[in-house]
């Protein structure tokens, strides 16, 4: 038994694990900080070892989704669940939406303090089931009334934060003529590469579904083998699928000016800021630069228009250039700076 270590440092305002009474699955909703507003932050159905594993996971994230929210502006504060599978567990779709209806009885007993909405393994149209037992849920689908999928907002507001990384780098924040290889071309990553060709730059592309490469086709990218990804040269790295993909022995030979994409922890371990710092690579934290989805939601959720939440998603980019000037002006890294910008305004609703 191998159980996720160690578990966050920061106080979780309520952690929360039942057994289904309907799927006999583990779920658990870790709400970390509702100072700034309502926990914001998805479902995940993953697959564990051990269902303490989904525990440690959901207090991991739901901390994470408190500082991505803080710098997001969005009023929500953090949290976030987990359904947990055991290894070689597989839902059928009766049992998919038993865990779906457990998740909304689950959420439900927050009694607003957590919202809930998609996230890997769990849909827009799944949170059609989850609202059968709970009014606490947002991302429903667009036809249903709720505000779609977020991966296009998530898409633009990693694009605005590589025109700052850029600026930031070289000077100049346009695409043109940049080089960039980008890991993972599902449907965040797939949207940013053809803003990024439709922009000039010169792609690389991978991704490990290999029927991706019809993507890279019509986007005239060059196509690696996944493995190849962080060793081949460009101007910016950019992660957009698993996370942990940047180790020690990655960050040591990796080829680039500057780190920045939409996936989710891409540092295997926290002192990989400061590897990248010190090889002089720019790294634009995970948590600001793929904060558009959250936007998207709490925006559209309030009848913003989509001319506000683009205004928003575009501001991304001003967002992360305060995170690079923090950092520039304390001689620490952009991670240390997102973090410490995000517990202030934290610390200052409490």
């Amino acid at each position: 038994m191998t159980i996720a270590a160690p578990l966050p440092d920061f106080t979780h305002e309520r952690v929360t694990t039942v057994t289904g009474a309907r799927s006999g699955l583990h779920l658990t909703v870790a709400l970390h900080s509702s100072a700034i507003g309502p926990a914001l932050g998805g479902c995940r159905l993953w697959t564990y070892e051990h269902w303490l594993d989904g525990v440690a996971d959901a207090m991991r994230l739901g901390q994470a989704m408190t500082m991505k929210n803080a710098l997001a502006d969005i009023g929500a504060g953090g949290g976030k669940a987990v359904i947990a599978l055991a290894p070689g567990d597989v839902l059928d779709a009766a049992r998919r939406r038993d865990a779906l209806l457990d998740l909304g009885d689950l959420v439900e007993s927050f009694g607003g303090a957590y919202i809930t909405t998609e996230d890997v393994g769990v849909t827009e149209h799944d949170m059609l089931i989850v609202r059968e037992r709970t009014q606490h849920v947002v991302g429903l689908p667009a036809a249903d009334g709720g505000a779609g999928e977020p991966a296009a907002g998530t898409a633009l507001g990693v694009f605005a934060s590589i025109e700052q990384v850029l600026f930031a780098v070289f000077g100049s924040a346009s695409v043109e003529g940049r080089s960039f290889v980008i890991s993972g071309l599902g449907q965040v990553g797939s949207r940013l590469a053809r803003r990024l060709a439709e922009a000039g730059a010169v792609l690389t592309v991978t991704d490990i579904n290999p029927s991706a490469l019809a993507i890279a086709d019509q986007l005239g990218a060059t196509w690696i083998d996944a493995a190849d990804a962080v060793s081949t040269p460009a101007d910016v790295f950019v992660p957009a699928g698993l996370g942990g993909i940047l180790t020690a022995p990655v960050i040591a030979q990796l080829p680039v000016r500057a780190v920045c994409g939409p996936a989710n922890n891409p540092l295997a371990e926290r002192s990989g800021a400061d590897a990248l710092a010190a090889r002089g690579i720019l790294y634009a934290p995970d948590y600001v630069v793929n904060a558009g989805g959250v936007i998207h939601l709490a925006l559209t959720e309030r009848g913003e228009t989509p001319e506000t939440v683009d205004a928003r998603l575009r501001g991304i980019g001003g967002t992360l250039a305060e995170v690079l000037a923090t950092a520039e002006a304390e001689g620490i890294t952009p991670l240390d700076a997102a973090d410490r910008i995000a517990l202030a305004r934290v610390a200052a609703a409490r």
